[in-house]
């Protein structure tokens, strides 16, 4: 099983099993010795010299601790920081062919685990291969499609010979293009059952929908044409988490997860599952982490044992800006902890840490943490995006303290073109008002 899995490794980033054992050891001796020391030291120093003095001898008491003083931003921006030391090249997405393959300009695959795309003369893919080592475990985290790249996407799909894709955004959220439809809806929603991808020669038809209060699970037929092969792809898709927030508890994600355990799509013995949400890297690194957590309390059944802060800078190590916001971090422990109880069955303290399951921690409280509902998406399905703040100090209070690493500035022309249709509007309302005053001075 191991070696299936390195050799699917090897082919994502177009190197030998030699070559990645050589880029491990250049991996590990790029971290500093400073940084190395902190992560022996473990919590207390990973949090890039915050007030906070929370050792690793427990998990939970770290948790409440981290709560009770309101320091999961000093605890995220200690883990951006000693992130930022990563000196990781970008050099393929940065090539001016590829720039409409980006999503958005500021978040790109790292050139040593990107996945390459094998057919065609362009093997980019804004997509990484994430491996969690001591779990076992691999991950293609990628950006939501873009209409461009529908065909690209299915391409690596079959080509990683994935099992399963995990999406955790809609197409549309707040008014905002979060993801092309890159998936057919089917006949039972008025659209056909199938989607033909003549660029890249692959055919999607739908076979099969379960539709849950949270999430949907889809099961496509995923047909290579130009070789007439046909394997069957799982669709994961969790319908109620808010872009840089975080669903209001962890019980219905959790479950979330145990559906995509129990297809067996996170196995080793299969391609690495893709996962994705607009940019791959908030949600898709919640999604990520936590599975990794859980995955490791199944081998030691120890929930002390666990250090979340280094396992995701480690996993910084292979995509940048994994989990995007405190308030994905406090819940990715949220998850961990109730995630010991009820999925391992494990003897934890949880009833003092799940009791803050309601309630927000004093530094996140910033608009975003509440579920989206049908009735939002409809409200706002025709209505164009606001306009970004182009100072940061114009901003509310509320938008300064969320501390986003990256600001998803769009990419291609696609994402962009409400915002145009938005700002023409705006210029003609400004134009006919200076006409109406012209008039008046004049009369």
């Amino acid at each position: 099983m191991r070696s299936s899995r390195a050799a699917i490794s090897g082919q994502a980033t177009g190197i030998s099993e030699k070559g990645r054992l050589s880029l491990s050891v250049s991996l590990k001796e790029k971290i500093s010795e400073r940084t190395r020391e902190k992560r022996r030291a473990g919590g207390c120093a990973a949090t890039g010299g915050c007030k906070v003095k929370v050792c690793r001898a427990d998990m939970e008491a770290e948790f409440r601790e981290i709560d009770k003083t309101g320091a999961w931003g000093q605890v995220y921006q200690g883990i951006r920081q000693e992130a930022a030391e990563n000196n990781h090249t970008l050099k393929c997405a940065r090539k001016p062919e590829n720039k409409f393959r980006n999503r958005y300009r500021d978040v790109s695959p790292y050139d040593h685990s990107r996945v390459k795309l094998q057919d065609g003369d362009n093997d980019y893919i804004n997509a990484s291969l994430l491996e969690a080592t001591e779990a076992n475990r691999q991950y293609i985290l990628a950006q939501g499609p873009l209409p461009s790249t529908i065909g690209h996407f299915w391409e690596m799909v079959w080509e990683q010979r994935t099992k399963a894709v995990v999406m955790l955004n809609r197409v549309i959220e707040k008014g905002t293009i979060k993801c092309a439809q890159y998936w057919p809806l089917g006949e039972v929603n008025g659209h056909s059952d199938e989607v033909d991808l003549e660029d890249t020669g692959y055919k999607v038809t739908l076979l099969e929908e379960d539709v849950r209060p949270y999430f949907t699970i889809r099961t496509y037929l995923l047909q290579r044409l130009k070789t007439d092969e046909s394997r069957k792809v799982f669709h994961f898709h969790y319908t109620r988490w808010p872009d840089f927030g975080v669903p209001e508890s962890p019980a219905a994600f959790l479950h979330f997860l145990l559906e995509v355990r129990s297809s067996g799509s996170l196995e080793s013995d299969v391609g690495p599952p893709v996962v994705h949400c607009s940019a791959g890297i908030g949600r898709s690194g919640v999604f990520c982490l936590v599975d990794t957590c859980l995955v490791l309390l199944e081998k030691t059944r120890d929930l002390d044992s666990l250090n979340i802060r280094r396992l995701l800078l480690d996993m910084r190590q292979y995509r940048m800006g994994l989990i995007q916001t405190p308030d994905q971090l406090r819940f990715s422990y949220l998850a961990v902890i109730e995630g010991a109880r009820t999925v391992l069955g494990m003897n934890t303290g949880e009833d003092q840490v799940i009791s803050t399951l309601g309630e927000e921690s004093p530094d996140l409280q910033d608009g975003h943490n509440h579920l989206v509902t049908k009735d939002d998406e409809e409200n706002t399905r025709d209505k164009p995006p606001p306009l970004p703040p182009r100072d940061p100090s114009r901003r509310s209070s509320k938008q300064r303290t969320q501390q986003f690493e990256f600001e998803y500035e769009p990419e291609d022309p696609t994402d962009t073109e409400r915002l145009r249709e938005r700002q023409s509007r705006v210029e003609e309302k400004k134009a006919r008002r200076e006409d109406k005053q012209y008039v008046r001075e004049a009369g």
